[in-house]
Formats: structure tokens, sequence, C-alpha cells
């Protein structure tokens, strides 16, 4: 599986108050930049990560939400995403590690990150994520089989949701084996048939499914 997490990366105007808002839901800060504006959380499963849009240099708004991955080692990822029709990937070098970017379905530009052991500019925090939590993320105007197929050759399990739009974009949702009720003590929302709908820090709507 080569240790391929699923990382939405989400732009924000307060990158602070995001991180509180995910940690009172129960994500934990794994890295953060030593000059802020960046910071990644991790669950039992899958990583959410948190970058300034003022200092974004890829055009990301606030409240936009992309979908990123990262992996262990992402050369051995190449063969797999060409045998199942991506047959763009690159790896290049960025200032902060080793990436490769891929076309995938939908005409949507993909990153994965190589995980980096010099974390120089960085802090490492000691992160002991509630395994009871994964990230889910919720697309929407999305080739469905098109992304599945994608999904495998990076050889994870499906954690996506697919739902109807005009156009493809990427919604941050969370899912949960903790009490809702529990958790809406914690952060008010409101329930419904979807599970427990939430307002972040960034205007926008995040549902956690139980």
């Amino acid at each position: 599986m080569n240790g391929v997490v699923i990382r939405p990366l989400r732009f924000s105007d307060d990158v602070d108050a995001m991180r509180a808002f995910l940690e009172r839901l129960g994500l934990r800060s794994r890295i953060e930049s030593e000059r802020g504006g960046w910071v990644d959380m991790v669950t039992g499963n899958g990583m959410v990560a948190l970058h300034d849009a003022a200092t974004s240099t890829t055009g990301g708004k606030a409240g936009q939400t992309s979908l990123s991955f990262e992996a262990d080692e992402i050369d051995v990822l190449i063969e797999p995403l060409e045998q199942a029709g991506f047959g763009d990937a690159t790896v290049f070098d960025e200032a902060y590690g080793r990436v490769l970017s891929v076309t995938a379905p939908d005409g949507v530009v993909v990153w994965i990150d190589e995980r980096a052991e010099d974390l120089y500019g960085y802090k490492l925090h000691t992160a002991n994520p509630d395994e009871r939590w994964s990230v889910t993320p919720y697309l929407t105007g999305a080739d469905e089989p098109a992304w599945q197929r994608f999904l495998t050759a990076l050889g994870i399990a499906p954690t996506v949701r697919f739902g109807p739009g005009a156009e493809f974009a990427v919604r941050l949702d969370l899912t949960t084996t903790e009490d809702l009720a529990d958790v809406q003590n914690r952060v008010p929302g409101t329930r419904t048939g979807s599970g427990l709908e939430l307002t972040d820090p960034d205007g926008q709507l995040v549902v956690v499914h139980e």
C-alpha cells in the first residue's frame, strides 16, 4: 500500500481558527511550519492540511479545499498510475521535499507529497490521533468510476464520498464512530439525515458522518 494517505488541503484566512476547530472534533496536529501558515493534522485514517490562503503560490482561495495525498515513496506510484490510464505522473523537487504531480479524473491536478525526513523549518508534534475519526472528503461533480480507478491505483481504501454537482469541488467531510451527540456538545451543529452539519471558521459546510 506504500503508506498512501488521503489529505485534503484547505486554504484558509485563519489557519489557527481552523486548527482549533478540527482539534475540537478530534484531529491532532502533526507538523507545522515554524513561520506559521501551514499545519497538517492526523486522524485514525487520513489527514487534513491547512494552508494560509494569503501565501498560497497556487492561487488557493480562502475556504477552498483541494485533494492531495502523502506517501512513503512516490516513485513507485508512477507505474500503477500509468497502468490505470494516468500517464503524466511527474516527480519533482520542491523546497519542502519531493512531490508527484498527476492529472487525475475531471482534469484535476493532484499532488502527492513524499514523507520527508528533513523537517528543517518545521516543527514535529507527538500526535496521538483519535482512532475513531476518519477523513472522508465529499466530491461533487466528479466522475465516480474514474476516481475509484485512480484511488485503487494509489492503493488506498475507498475513503471518498460522491455527490451531484455542476462542477468538480471538494468538501471537507469526516466520519466517526464517536456518538454524534457527544460531538455536537463540543462543536454545535445541526443533525440531519446525512449526519452532523457544521460551519467551519472559513464559513464552509463540514459534515460529520456517523
